[in-house]
C-alpha cells in the first residue's frame, strides 16, 4: 500500500492488486471522493472491489472467443468469475511494481506477456486536490497488435449525486452487454446539464464526448471537475440499488474489435505507444451547488 497526500486530499494505492487505487478522500471532511475499499475488499485481491483500476490493452468485453490481429487470430477465454466473455484486458489481473514514489507522486509499471507482449506505465500525481492519472502502453511484440485503453473509477452515489457530461449518442447494449446498435442520445440520458443518475441500471458507452465531466456530490459539499485526453467515449454504469456508480473514460466502445472499422482502437507496431490521461479536480462546493 502506498499513500500520497497533498494539502487537500489523501490517495491510497494498491500496486500489487492490478495497479489499482484503493481510495481517495478529502482531508477536511474525511469524505470519500472515490469509493473506499474496506479491509475485506483489499483482502479479496480483486480490483473490482477497489476505487479505480487500469484497462490495458483494451476496455470491457470482447465477443467471438477472440479477435484478429495482423499475424492471425488471438484466442481469448473468459477471465473473471461470473463473466461469460473476456473483459478489460489483462493489466488489472497482474501485480504492478513501483518505479518511483514521492509524497505526491508515484509511477507504476507492468511488463506483461499476455495476451501479447507490452509494457504499461501509470503516472499518478496529486496537486492541490487534483488527481492526475496518465496511462501509457508500449507494444513489445514482434508483429502489430490492436490496442485500446481505459480507466475504471468507482464513485460514491447518493440521491444527491448529479452528473454533467456531453455526448452525442450511445452504443446501446443487448442482453449480453454487447453493443447492438448506435442510437441518438435519449432524453433521459442527456447529461448536458447536471442531473440525477438513472434509477434503472445503465451500462452503455456514450460517444461524441468532449472529454469533460462534472460530478456533483451536493450532500457531501464537493464536486469533481474531470477531464480526459485520448478518450473519446465514456462508459456509464449505474447498478440499480447500489451506493456507487462508474464513469469510465475509454478510447473505444465495447467489443470494438468486432465493430466495423474497429472504432477507437489503434494498431500499434513494435515499439509504438498509446496514452490516455484522466484528471479529477476536487473542489468544495459552498451550499452544495
Amino acid at each position: 500500500m502506498l499513500i500520497l497526500q497533498d494539502r487537500l486530499t489523501r490517495l491510497t494505492l494498491a500496486p500489487e492488486i492490478g495497479g489499482s487505487l484503493a481510495g481517495w478522500q478529502a482531508l477536511d471532511s474525511g469524505r470519500p471522493l472515490l469509493r473506499p475499499a474496506s479491509a475485506d475488499d483489499l483482502a479479496s485481491g480483486s480490483p473490482r472491489r477497489l476505487a479505480c483500476y487500469p484497462l490495458v490493452p483494451w476496455s470491457n468485453r470482447i465477443d467471438r472467443g477472440g479477435f484478429a490481429n495482423p499475424d492471425g487470430w488471438l484466442a481469448l477465454a473468459p477471465n473473471s468469475p461470473g463473466e461469460p466473455l473476456p473483459i478489460h484486458g489483462s493489466a488489472w489481473q497482474q501485480p504492478w511494481r513501483v518505479l518511483e514514489q514521492g509524497a505526491q507522486h508515484a509511477r507504476l509499471a507492468l511488463d506483461s506477456a499476455s495476451p501479447f507482449p507490452y509494457r504499461a506505465e501509470q503516472r499518478i500525481d496529486l496537486d492541490e486536490g487534483r488527481l492526475d492519472l496518465a496511462l501509457e502502453v508500449q507494444h513489445l511484440g514482434s508483429a502489430p497488435a490492436w490496442y485500446g485503453l481505459g480507466l475504471h473509477p468507482y464513485l460514491p452515489r447518493t440521491p444527491a449525486t448529479r452528473l454533467q457530461a456531453l455526448a452525442s449518442g450511445v452504443w446501446h447494449e443487448d442482453g449480453r452487454r454487447l453493443p447492438e446498435r448506435f442510437i441518438d442520445l435519449p432524453a433521459e440520458w442527456n447529461f448536458r446539464e447536471p442531473r440525477a443518475l438513472p434509477q434503472a441500471t445503465v451500462d452503455h458507452a456514450f460517444d461524441g464526448w468532449d472529454g469533460r465531466c462534472r460530478i456533483l456530490q451536493a450532500d457531501a459539499g464537493h464536486a469533481l471537475e474531470c477531464r480526459a485526453e485520448g478518450a473519446g467515449l465514456f462508459l456509464l454504469y449505474t447498478p440499480k440499488g447500489r451506493d456507487f456508480f462508474c464513469f469510465e473514460p475509454v478510447s473505444h466502445p465495447v467489443n470494438a474489435h468486432h465493430l466495423p472499422g474497429r472504432p477507437g482502437l489503434r494498431l500499434l507496431a513494435p515499439g509504438q505507444r498509446l496514452r490516455l490521461g484522466w484528471s479529477m479536480h476536487y473542489r468544495a462546493v459552498p451550499g452544495g451547488r
